[in-house]
Order: structure tokens, then sequence, then C-alpha cells
């Protein structure tokens, strides 16, 4: 099926060259819409989703309609013909939403992807605009300038830079790639509103490109033909941003030695045939599979509506058995071998099994970055009574209860919702339950929120006679992470906590509780863990 496409793709570029209308220039656009996106499409496709069932109901419509824009004379027909083409790439770019919602932020490579499939609806809308003659700001050849740009640029390199991370993904990937998804748009501003802009986007280009041509370097690839051809491909770019750096900078001294025109036939050339034609075929010739996997672990079936609090706890507990339940889990032994009862501290276990019979005192500090956010956030969170965290960083009480919740309503193993309040009001609603993949054993959590709930999965570790529970995934077959589950989707987060509980000289726990979002610090709650049958002077204590 793939070579009948790829066959037909050269079919229609042949029909453009041999039967064109317009000038030559073009065609690089042309070219790039029936032959390097539908080939690089079949790439990332997979036979067995949406997208590669009706794959052809809007594709050869939208690829024929670019042909006879092409070869035939302006005429009445014209708009609807790009916009059979624009409807195209919106569904590509509602594809890349759709493989999004089912991974989420995990696996950068294959996010470089989906930004990519995104990217190409906005070609389309360039090109329509193009076509259409509709009044955007700038000149004629500089609309279709940026509907090229948008169908090489933030759509072919976009996903050669993430089969690369599907191969090897080094340590600054995922900063490389960031610059490479972020240029584009950089770009589009400079070039609407500053020369300087427009300037700093190509430098950025130019970091970005130069470090992926040393990663290629490094890439074990399997087929020698492949090797080469990927290394020119990413090498050619080496040589045309230089250029493209040196129009910038013409354009922001009035100095213009280097010309549209000599970009369009020296840049446009590099492009479109050692860039993308070279490329496209190098990764033809054996595409990396991708590391994406289906979660598999239960998660939990109850979700909120508009308020939780109070109101979320009178559907999913039942008050009448708020004491069958004592502690997070009944025994802490179910993590065993990750943990050792043995060697642990016996506080620790013991407030995990008999929670209730603790007292929790809690200072919330969050980063300065962050703040003005959390200020918002506390304007919703008052409302919907969920994740209310004071914004004060003084240390207060947190009282609480653990009520039972129905298995067939969670749909996981002895689920308990343990509830935290401050002054009375709610503060966290958050049910606990626990599941076992591959012999390890996580704790698994699930917040309810408005029409639907966060997933946190922690992974248990003792350090010493300490505890540690992690959402951070050490290995990508682990199940640890932060989700989000609305409708049948169940989306990674961009957000890691762990949690660090030890006991002190004097019998006492304190936990730390760290939270990060996209691997930057925003938040440290500290807790002081009392037994309530023993007595102690809070107000000489400090969680310093």
């Amino acid at each position: 099926m793939r070579s009948k496409r790829m066959h037909f793709s050269v079919v229609l570029f042949l029909f453009a060259v041999f039967l064109g209308q317009d000038s030559t220039y073009l065609l690089m656009l042309t070219v790039a819409q029936v032959a390097y996106v539908p080939l690089t499409l079949q790439l990332i496709v997979k036979k067995n989703d949406w997208f590669g069932r009706f794959y052809s109901y809007f594709s050869i419509p939208a690829y024929i309609s670019v042909i006879l824009l092409y070869i035939t004379n302006y005429s009445g027909w014209d708009y609807l013909l790009a916009g059979i083409y624009l409807l195209f790439t919106c569904i590509v770019a509602a594809y890349g939403l759709s493989r999004f919602l089912t991974r989420g932020f995990v696996h950068f490579e294959e996010f470089c992807i989906d930004i990519a499939l995104f990217n190409l609806s906005i070609g389309g809308m360039w090109f329509f605009a193009h076509i259409a003659n509709i009044d955007t700001g700038f000149s004629p050849i500089i609309t279709w300038l940026t509907a090229i740009h948008f169908h090489y640029a933030a759509f072919l390199l976009p996903i050669f830079v993430g089969l690369l991370g599907r191969i090897n993904k080094p340590p600054f990937y995922p900063l490389a790639a960031g610059i490479i998804l972020i240029s584009p748009m950089i770009l589009a501003i400079g070039i609407s509103f500053s020369v300087w802009i427009e300037w700093i986007s190509v430098v950025f280009y130019i970091i970005g490109i130069y470090t992926f041509i040393f990663f290629t370097l490094r890439v074990p690839f399997s087929h020698r033909l492949q090797k080469w051809l990927v290394h020119t491909s990413f090498g050619s770019l080496g040589v045309t941003i230089l250029f493209s750096f040196l129009y910038a900078l013409g354009r922001l001294s009035n100095d213009f030695s280097i010309s549209i025109d000599f970009m369009l036939r020296f840049h446009g050339f590099f492009n479109c045939i050692l860039f993308a034609l070279l490329g496209v075929i190098g990764w033809a010739i054996r595409v990396p599979p991708t590391k994406t996997k289906n979660w598999t672990f239960p998660v939990s079936k109850i979700r909120g509506t508009m308020v939780i609090g109070e109101k979320t706890l009178n559907v999913i507990g039942n008050r009448q058995e708020s004491g069958s339940y004592n502690g997070l889990v009944d025994e802490l032994d179910i993590y065993e071998p990750a943990i050792n009862l043995n060697t642990l501290a016996p506080t620790v276990r013991d407030f995990y099994e008999n929670t209730l019979d603790y007292q929790l005192y809690a200072e919330i500090k969050r980063k300065n970055w962050f703040k003005p956010f959390a200020v918002i956030y506390r304007l919703i969170s008052a409302v919907i009574q969920q994740i209310n965290l004071p914004l004060s960083s003084k240390r207060i009480e947190m009282t609480g209860d653990i009520l039972k919740i129905n298995e067939d309503l969670d749909g996981r193993s002895l689920p308990r919702a343990w509830v935290r309040k401050i002054n009375d009001k709610v503060t966290f609603i958050a049910l606990y339950s626990w599941h076992r993949t591959k012999e390890r054993t996580y704790m698994n959590i699930a917040l309810p929120l408005p029409w639907s709930s966060m997933i946190g999965i922690l992974e248990l570790n003792q350090i010493g006679n300490e505890l540690q529970l992690s959402s951070k995934k050490q290995h990508a077959n682990f199940d640890t992470g932060i989700y989000l589950a609305w409708n049948k989707y169940l989306l990674a987060l961009p957000i890691e906590e762990t949690f660090h509980v030890k006991e002190t000289d004097d019998g006492r726990l304190y936990a730390q509780h760290n939270m990060w979002f996209f691997s930057i610090p925003i938040l440290k709650i500290t807790y002081l863990i009392t037994r309530r049958d023993r007595y102690y002077n809070q107000k000489d204590d400090s969680l310093s």
C-alpha cells in the first residue's frame, strides 16, 4: 500500500512539472504538497488508526486539487480547490492532536511529530491566503514563502527531528528539539513586527540545527545508505541556515547583498532537494519504531462535576463507614520488595497503616515565579474545592478523614478517599488504591476534577530507614507519572512530584513534598506529623 501511494505522489508531481502553467519557483511548494507531505505521512501513520483507515478519502482530493491549481489558469474554482487542501491539512492537525491526547507530555520525540502535524495546517492557511489573494499585510511572494516555510521548516524538519529521537535521545535532545519547534513562530512574529526578532529566530535555528547535525553523527544507524542520506539532509540545513542568517542580517542593516531571488534559487534548491528529498528517502529506508506504549494500569472511573468538595463526597463516600479504613493502606507489605519493613522506620509504616491516628501540620512554599499563577489558580480552586491550597506560607493544621469507596463505582482495588481540610474547608480529596505491574506495586491515586480526574502513579523506594514516593519515570516501562483522565483519554502531564518521609529523633515524622512543572520546581510542602496520643508544644516546633 505504501509503495502504491508513493507511486501516486510521484505521478502527480511529474504532472505538475510537465504541465505547470505557473512560475517554476512555485513548484517548490507543490512538490512539498503532493510528494513530501504524503510520503512523510506514510512514515508516521499507523495502519489501524482512524487517520490511516480514512487517509485516501481526504488526501487524494487534496493532492489532486493542488495539481489542478498548478497546471490550470486562474478560475473561480481556485477558492474551492485551495479550500480542499486547507481542509486536508486541518484533518492532519486533528490527527496530531489525537496522537497527543493518547500519550500526553511523554516521549518528546513524538511530541515533535505532533507539532509538525499541527504546523501543516498553518501552512495550509497561508497557501489558501496566497491562492485567494487575501490581504495578509504582506506581499504575495512573502505570503507564498511563509506557506513554504511551514511545509518545510515547520513540518518536515520537526518530523525528521522526531524520527531521529526515536533512535537516540541524548540529554540535550528536548532543549534542541524545543528550539526547532518554537523558531518558526518566533520567525513569524519577527517578520510581522520586528527585524530584530526575525534575526534572533534565525540564531535560534542555527543553534538547533547545528546541535542536530552533531546528534546525527552520533546516531547508530543500522543502514549505511540511510546514515549517509540523513547526514546529508541535516548537513544541507547547516549551509542554508547560514545564508538565512546573512539575509536576516542584511534586513537588519539595510544591506541587501543577499536578495530574495538568490534565496529562492539557492536556499530553495538546497531545502527542496538535499534536505527534503534526501531526508524523506533516508527515513523511508527504515522507519524507527515508536517507543510509546498503551497504559494498562487501572484508572479510577470517578469523575467530578463543577464543584468537588463535600458534593463529591456525598456521592462517592458513605460517612457511616468512615471507620472502616484507618489508613491509606491496610498493610504496607504489599509494596515489598521495593521496601523492607524490617528496616523501615516503624513510625513511617504506622502512619500509612493508621493515618487517622496522626495530626498533620503543613507549610506551603511556592517559587517566586509561580506565585502569580498560584493566585489565579486559587480563585478557581476556591470554587471547585479541590487542590485548594492556601496562599499563605504559615504553618497550618490539616484535619481529615478516610472514607470507604465502592469498588464498583471506582473500578480499582480497595479504594478509599483521604479528605484533608484546612479550617473545615476541603483542601484535597484523594482516592487511594494500588496496582501491580511486572512484579512491582504502585500507589494509585486519583484526584477528581471537573468532568475528569488527575491520576498519580507513585513508586515506593526505601532510602535507609526512610521512605520515598515518586512519580518520576525512572524507566520507560514504569507506570509512574501524573496523568489526566478525561473521557477515554489518559494524558500524561508535564508534572512530577516526590514525597520523602522520615522519622525524627523524637519519634515524629517529617515529610517533604516537591513538585515540578516541565522539570522546573514550583512548589514545596513540608509536613510535621505527630501521633494524636502524644503531646508536643507545637508553638516551639519549626519546619525549617
